[in-house]
C-alpha cells in the first residue's frame, strides 16, 4: 500500500469521514495478502520505499493480472518484468493507463505522484545494440522508481572512441549501469573513467564460448577497476533497482 493512501485513511478517520472499522477493513491486508498462488507484500513500499515488483516469467496471464490488480487497488505503482503482450493486454483492459515497454519486456502503471527524492542521474550504458533489451529493463526500472535516466547505447570497446566521446555525460552521473555481453570488458573501462559507483550487467549475448553470459559475468567480477559491482546475467531489473537505491537522497 502506498504511504499516501495510508495518510489519506488516517486523515479521513480524524475528520470523521471514515469509521475506525472501515479503516481497519482496508488496512487488514497490511502487511501482506495471501492469494493462494501468491503472497503479496503490500508493506514493502512502506518498508523499503519501493513497491513489490511482479516477475512474470513462469506465471500465467491470469496470475499476473490478479497480482497486478491487488497491488494497484492498494494504491501502489506497478512494475512487471519479463512480461509479454498477452499480459499487457489483460492489464490494459482494467487499467487503461498501463504502458508496455516492449523492448524491455516491462509493464508499468504509475499511480502515485511523488516518490523518494533522488540525488542525480543514472546513466545506462550498453556495449552493443543486441544488449539494448537488458539495458532498457534497467532504464525503465530506474525511471519507474523515480530516477532520471541517461541512455548511452552502442559504445562497446570494439570502437572505444564512441565511449570516450561521451565522457562528459558519464561524469555527470550519480550511478552508472554498464550492460555488456561477449567478453564484458566495458564495465572495467567505464569503471576506470569515473568516480561514481558502476553496476555491471553481463548479458547472454555472444557466441558459444561466451557460455550464455558466463564469460562476461566472470570478467566483470574480476574487474581491476575499483567501484565496479556486478549483478546476475541479463538482470537489468536488479541493476536498475540497486542504482535507484544508491541514487536516493
Amino acid at each position: 500500500m502506498h504511504p499516501d493512501r495510508i495518510r489519506q485513511i488516517i486523515k479521513q478517520v480524524k475528520a470523521g469521514k471514515t469509521s475506525i472499522d472501515q479503516a481497519m477493513e482496508e488496512l487488514k491486508n497490511l502487511p501482506f495478502e495471501d492469494m493462494g498462488f501468491a503472497v503479496i507484500d503490500h508493506h514493502r513500499q512502506l518498508r523499503s520505499g519501493f513497491p513489490e515488483v511482479i516477475y512474470c516469467q513462469g506465471k500465467t496471464t491470469d496470475q499476473v493480472t490478479a497480482i497486478g490488480r491487488r497491488i494497484l487497488e492498494k494504491g501502489g505503482d506497478l512494475l512487471a518484468t519479463r512480461a509479454d503482450e498477452k499480459m499487457y493486454r489483460s492489464l490494459k483492459r482494467e487499467f487503461p493507463e498501463a504502458v508496455f515497454h516492449r523492448e524491455a519486456g516491462v509493464i508499468t502503471v504509475k499511480h502515485s505522484k511523488g516518490g523518494p527524492k533522488m540525488r542525480g542521474v543514472i546513466a545506462v550504458v550498453c556495449a552493443g545494440t543486441s544488449d539494448i533489451p537488458v539495458a532498457e529493463e534497467a532504464a525503465v526500472t530506474a525511471e519507474v522508481l523515480g530516477s532520471k535516466v541517461l541512455r548511452i547505447y552502442d559504445v562497446g570497446v570494439a570502437g572505444l572512441h564512441r565511449l570516450l566521446a561521451r565522457r562528459d555525460d558519464l561524469r555527470t552521473a550519480t550511478v552508472i549501469i554498464v550492460v555488456a555481453g561477449m567478453e564484458g570488458a566495458l564495465a572495467s573501462v567505464v569503471g576506470g573513467l569515473v568516480e561514481c559507483p558502476v553496476i555491471g550487467v553481463p548479458t547472454s549475448v555472444g557466441y558459444g564460448a561466451s557460455f550464455n553470459g558466463l564469460a562476461a559475468l566472470l570478467a566483470m567480477l574480476n574487474s581491476c577497476a575499483s567501484g565496479v559491482t556486478v549483478v546476475n546475467i541479463d538482470n537489468g531489473f536488479g541493476a536498475g533497482y540497486a542504482a535507484s537505491v544508491i541514487n536516493r537522497a
